[in-house]
């Protein structure tokens, strides 16, 4: 496919981008520290080689008040420009384009100096905002047109102003969080009217020839919040303000609406972006969940935006514009949205990687240089960790074999594909296997590899996975039982009742396969793509019949679902849950019979009368040909669920492999 639109250049001020494709703004988690820096400006220029149009940084506050944190960067006479300079030089020298974003946080700020409109606490928030006097409005006003200045004098190409996603500006937009009766609050025009000062104001300290992008909610998705034609009025706003770039953002941080997890379709929000590309005079962007150039061709050829911001796909793979335009689209390592290497480790005071690319956020780290001396490598198994060795160990020089046991790669990763939000995971092996290819490894797909078959290479890395624990319970025999690779395989066609034992994150997919219905994202979440409504919400319509009575349950006595991921377990919590999956906890197991599952839950017997008993209980290392390796000699590793299979998890096993591949 061609992409005429997606590497169409545009001139916006003095500078000119070289296609519509630009890199959002995402915080990293590493902005603090004495590395800083030096790691940030690897990071973006890392991009910036990739060939993105332009990138826009990680929030930056304007003041001390509007930090994330205590330790939250913050653009003030104070900062450090010298160090932003690093960022910026390295950018420029790869041939690239930067933007700062100036953030304030509001209410959603976490520490004691907070502020916002009115003092209402934010629901994700336990600390109180301090109302803004007249006065701290004015100070904050000239402390985004002083950001702007220093932004340019650090060698940005400009300033993104974040105006969304339930922070400050934002906060002053909506009725939700202003309740002033002042000039700064009560109708429409009041409410904007900080908006508007502070693009001003950036605007002025930015100068003519730099941009300014606004960050501009598309729909709120909370109560209270604007409906579509107060955006419509807001974008005309900034646009009038002297803004050059409308960029999409979808939803409040508080909003429980997903917005970018893999629940939501590709594309899903465009159509809150056209309504604004409809009303606006200057470019408008579109975001959220676009992970592919094709979609993104699609969006601009069809008129629904000018350019296509992406950030998590820029984490999956830093040259995603360049292949783009090589015509190598098929190499392009895509985001799967699943959250666990990005914002799950933000959200928990980490910083951000990538669970498909473990080089992103270190690249320092994780630097591919030549194997010093290379040898004949056999890697046995095909997963996660077996692929990314397999892969960086080639690159560096090494002759590297991969045995996989099944027709394709991917292992237990490829058991998702068949889950309604995950279905992007059949990227990820498709990806390996165009890698794995070029970097000149060969495949033995097919082929269950015995110890006679490693005998010619000089190591042997076993990463051959797990094996589903085995249920330890009268009955556990019965023709009831399967594993939950039985069910996602389909090997095993489950019955219209069902008894899942275990309510970890396997317990949960499982769960959401079985009850897997044909149901519009907008109808299931309450969205009002017609907008008629504030902050574009509707009532959800009654969930799908489902076609499976599902029960989960745990020995544990906390809540099921606690351990999912921070950012997504939310979502699949409250799927199932729509859907009529009953979930109990503190379960003890008694025996199993014709009859179905028989438990006792706070003393209480109960018969669970199951059609299918599915087992996720946990796995157990797959190490069947390590003690014959060993026993020839042979240097052995061991890595991912072979290793360790407790903590089975993708995250880890992309990374296991890739750190081996690097090292080996």
């Amino acid at each position: 496919m061609d992409y005429p639109h997606l590497l169409a250049p545009l001139q916006v001020r003095g500078v000119r981008l070289p296609n519509r494709m630009i890199m959002g703004s995402m915080h990293l988690g590493c902005e603090a520290g004495p590395d800083a820096f030096p790691r940030l400006a690897r990071f973006y220029a890392e991009r910036a080689k990739g060939g993105i149009g332009l990138i826009v940084t990680g929030g930056v506050s304007p003041n001390a008040e509007g930090r994330f944190g205590p330790d939250g960067s913050v653009l003030d006479d104070t900062a450090d420009l010298a160090g932003h300079r690093q960022v910026t030089d390295a950018v420029h020298a790869a041939g690239g384009r930067i933007v700062l974003q100036i953030l304030h946080c509001g209410r959603y700020g976490r520490h004691a100096g907070i502020v916002a409109p009115s003092p209402l606490k934010a629901p994700i928030n336990s600390v109180t905002p301090r109302e803004m006097s007249e006065a701290d409005i004015a100070r904050t006003i000239a402390d985004y047109g002083r950001a702007a200045r220093l932004a340019v004098s650090a060698g940005y190409d400009g300033a993104e102003v974040m105006a969304s996603e339930g922070y400050l500006i934002n906060e002053f937009m909506a009725l939700r969080t202003n309740r002033r009766g002042d000039r700064w609050g009560g109708g429409l025009s009041g409410r904007l009217r900080f908006l508007a000062e502070v693009v001003r104001a950036v605007r002025a300290g930015l100068g003519e020839a730099a941009i300014l992008s606004v960050r501009l909610s598309m729909v709120d998705l909370v109560e209270d919040g604007l409906d579509g034609d107060e955006v419509l009025a807001a974008a005309r706003a900034v646009e009038a303000a002297g803004a050059d770039i409308i960029n999409s953002g979808i939803g409040w941080h508080e909003a429980t609406v997903p917005t970018i997890a893999h629940a939501v379709p590709p594309g899903a929000w465009t159509w809150a972006t056209a309504r604004v590309k409809g009303g606006a005079g200057i470019p408008v962007a579109a975001s959220n969940r676009i992970n592919s150039p094709d979609l993104a061709e699609a969006l601009l050829a069809e008129g629904t935006a000018d350019l296509v911001s992406m950030a998590r796909p820029l984490l999956a793979d830093p040259a995603f514009a360049a292949k783009v335009a090589a015509g190598r689209p098929e190499d392009i390592n895509l985001c799967i949205g699943c959250n666990q290497g990005c914002l799950d480790p933000i959200f928990s005071g980490g910083s951000a990687t990538c669970l498909v690319n473990p080089r992103a956020g270190r690249e320092a780290e994780f630097d591919p240089r030549p194997a010093p001396r290379p040898t004949s490598i056999a890697v046995v198994g095909g997963g996660p960790a077996g692929m990314a060795c397999a892969l960086e160990a080639a690159r560096r020089g090494h002759a590297v074999t991969l045995f996989e046991a099944a027709a394709e790669l991917g292992g237990q990763f490829i058991l998702a594909r068949v889950l309604p939000a995950k279905r992007d995971y059949v990227a990820t092996p498709r990806h390996y296997a165009g890698a794995l290819a070029a970097a000149g490894v060969t495949v033995r797909l097919g082929r269950v590899a015995q110890a006679a078959d490693l005998a010619e290479f000089d190591q042997v890395v076993l990463a051959t996975g797990i094996t589903p624990r085995r249920l330890d319970l009268p009955g556990a025999d019965h023709p009831k039982v399967a594993a939950y690779d039985d069910i996602l395989s389909g090997r095993i066609r489950a019955g219209a009742t069902v008894a899942i034992i275990g309510c970890g994150g396997i317990g949960f997919d499982v769960a959401a396969f079985l009850v897997a219905g044909h149901e519009p994202f907008e109808a299931a979440w309450g969205i009002d793509r017609d907008f008629t409504h504030p902050g574009g919400l509707a009532a959800p319509s009654p969930p799908p019949v489902s076609a499976r009575r599902v029960v989960m349950m745990q020995r544990k006595r906390e809540r099921p679902g606690k351990g999912l991921g921070k950012t997504t377990g939310w979502i699949l919590r409250a799927h199932l849950q729509r859907m009529g999956v009953e979930m109990l906890a503190g379960v003890d197991y008694c025996h199993i019979d014709d009859s179905g599952l028989h438990i006792e839950v706070e003393g209480k017997a109960r018969v669970i009368a199951a059609d299918t008993i599915v087992t996720c209980i946990g796995q157990d290392p797959r190490q069947d040909l390590l003690a014959a390796v060993r026993a020839a000699g042979k240097p052995v590793h061991l890595i991912g669920g072979a290793r360790d299979a407790a903590r089975l998890d993708a995250l880890a096993a992309f990374e296991e492999g890739t750190r081996l591949g690097l090292e080996i």
